[in-house]
């Protein structure tokens, strides 16, 4: 049993140790912040997203390095989950992009507002967190079917930033929609084209969105999803299957 003198002998000495060696972690981790937050990354446009970000207190529904309200989705590595095209697209008006369903706020971003958020966000999706937040296993969720002819070397731009949030090609991409490897076999030129172009007249409160494409961006989608199985569109429209693209 210890005297009085070597129990107080121990305590000092013991704070003494524990303070000093949690003051060599502080100080390393202090020293680490500048290259895992990559602090050269903060470009003016980063610094205004975040500003944004707190004006509309976003955190009152989102959480952002784990803090915040699990209302809404957590972004910490939502830049690399849905993309920039996608993003863009989604803070320009959210309803669009899930009709019927989502109860985020338009904030009626312009341009260089909607480029500022996503830059912020971004950077927050480099930043070195330890491995957090966890990628989930959705393979193990869903396994895409692949039944077609695999993924077409031109795959536009606008498929690969947008289109894989929900569908797959090959195995690779989103599960909120089905495989699109076969979709030829399911739907004609016309009737892609038609689709594509307004999902919600040939099916109100259908989840696919409305997606603002060009002529050209659409018949390029149309082209890339019809060359997965090659050959040419059938020339007789087979019966329209609504849940197609869903």
């Amino acid at each position: 049993m210890l005297s009085k003198s070597q129990a107080r002998a121990f305590f000092l000495v013991g704070t003494a140790v524990f303070s000093l060696i949690f003051i060599a972690l502080t100080i390393d981790s202090m020293k680490q912040v500048p290259a895992r937050t990559h602090q050269d990354k903060i470009t003016p446009a980063v610094a205004a997203g975040k500003v944004i970000w707190e004006e509309n207190n976003c955190m009152g529904c989102h959480t952002l390095f784990g803090e915040g309200v699990y209302y809404a989705p957590e972004l910490t590595k939502v830049v690399d989950r849905r993309g920039k095209p996608w993003l863009k697209l989604f803070l320009a008006d959210p309803e669009k992009m899930f009709p019927g369903e989502r109860k985020m706020v338009n904030y009626h971003f312009n341009p260089q507002q909607i480029d500022e958020v996503i830059a912020f966000l971004e950077w927050c999706g480099n930043v070195d967190l330890n491995g957090f937040p966890k990628t989930p296993p959705l393979q193990a969720l869903t396994k895409a079917v692949v039944t077609g002819g695999g993924v077409a070397a031109n795959e536009p731009e606008m498929f690969t930033g947008i289109c894989k949030a929900c569908h797959s090609v090959g195995g690779v991409g989103g599960v909120v929609g089905p495989a699109l490897d076969d979709v030829k076999s399911r739907q004609t030129r016309d009737e892609m084209i038609a689709w594509i172009r307004d999902p919600q007249t040939i099916k109100p409160g259908t989840a696919m969105p409305q997606l603002p494409l060009t002529d050209e961006q659409l018949v390029e989608l149309v082209d890339y999803l019809l060359s997965l199985s090659g050959g040419p569109a059938p020339a007789v429209a087979q019966p329209v299957s609504q849940e197609s693209f869903e």
